[in-house]
């Protein structure tokens, strides 16, 4: 069964001791946004994943689930 983007981010979140709103602010969107990717409603655009990538190091293959380490 394929991961989903909410199910990578919510283990991201706490892997990294993160909330919500730490996140959104590192990544530059609103807290509300974080919260509609967390329960499937949206999924993060080419901008958001770059930003992800960069404020965390990780790649953005990660957030992708093409592979399972930062």
């Amino acid at each position: 069964m394929e991961t989903t983007f909410a199910e990578i981010l919510r283990e991201f979140l706490t892997l990294k001791g993160l909330t919500q709103t730490a996140f959104a602010r590192a990544v530059g969107v609103k807290q509300s946004q974080v919260s509609e990717w967390l329960r499937g409603k949206a999924s993060p655009g080419y901008d958001a994943l770059r930003r992800m990538s960069l404020a965390y190091g990780v790649s953005v293959d990660y957030f992708l689930g093409l592979r399972e380490d930062f």
